[in-house]
């Protein structure tokens, strides 16, 4: 089964060559890390909070996060945990499918898929299955298989779509992750897609209407500064007041990678989309963060 992609032309470049132009540009851009990844592989990284945005936007930020992960040991997989933005299908939906990109198919690893669901379902009593539905038009997970296709050598990936949440499913979601990859012997490197606040009457948030580009930094350094401290509770209390679209991703991330052995997290990049287009009017903010 493969999932075409839906956003291929609009979020990034429908074109193998253009979109390698694009992701090079984005490695090598005044907002990006000004280099590509150096192909050394040293450390590890157990995972990383990045934007998803159309490329022109967030994808210096995810550049950031991608170098990163390109320099560290490459795990045997990624779970990819992605927002729900339709609200189709089942709050926490996995797909068995494999995913189309203009790099090439992305091959999902259904063993441990659906070791996920099984250990979810029975240990945790959380209501998850397979919804290929919920997966067709989101584009949380599809805009970051370029850039692993990019950094990685043999992808395999898990993808999960979060909708409604709170702490504990979150905390339950992380619990089976890390227990499938502690009994499976994998090495997993979960990519939480995320962008952080959304200012403005598109988004129906304005909370300050003077020194938006400062304040929209404030806001946005709160919720960085919970992350930071692995704090994911404390995270989904402060995601509450704010217009975070992958807070439970996020939470989930945190507690995935503490459950793996991650000591500590690091913010690699923030900017908003104002800082691209020079209007903070109605602008969203991007992080690059990464858990070691």
């Amino acid at each position: 089964m493969i999932r075409n992609e839906a956003v291929a032309g609009q979020f990034y470049d429908s074109s193998f060559d253009g979109l390698d132009k694009q992701i090079r540009s984005c490695f090598e851009g005044k907002l990006g890390p000004a280099a590509l990844p150096t192909g050394r592989r040293k450390g590890r990284i157990f995972g990383a909070i990045v934007p998803h945005a159309g490329y022109e936007f967030s994808g210096q930020a995810a550049a950031w996060a991608y170098k990163a992960i390109a320099e560290a040991e490459q795990p045997d997989l990624f779970v990819v945990v992605g927002v729900n933005h339709r609200g189709v299908g089942k709050d926490i939906a996995l797909s068995l499918a494999d995913f189309s990109t203009p790099f090439g198919i992305v091959k999902n690893e259904r063993n441990f898929a659906k070791a996920i669901i099984k250990k979810a379902k029975a240990n945790n009593k959380i209501d998850i299955d397979e919804d290929e539905k919920a997966h067709i038009f989101e584009h949380s997970i599809e805009v970051q298989l370029p850039f692993l296709l990019f950094t990685t050598r043999n992808l395999k990936f898990v993808p999960i779509i979060i909708g409604n949440y709170n702490y504990s499913l979150c905390e339950k979601l992380a619990k089976a992750i890390a227990d499938v990859a502690n009994q499976q012997r994998k090495r997993i490197c979960l990519i939480a897609s995320s962008d952080f606040t959304h200012y403005g009457y598109t988004y129906g948030f304005i909370p300050f209407s003077e020194n938006i580009k400062e304040n929209l930094y404030k806001l946005d350094n709160g919720a960085i500064n919970k992350i930071i401290k692995l704090d994911a509770k404390d995270f989904i209390d402060y995601a509450r007041d704010t217009t975070i679209c992958g807070a439970g991703a996020i939470a989930i991330a945190i507690e995935t990678c503490k459950a793996l052995g991650s000591k500590r997290a690091e913010l690699l990049k923030y900017y908003t989309s104002g800082d691209v287009v020079k209007d903070y009017s109605s602008a969203v903010g991007y992080a690059a963060i990464v858990f070691k």
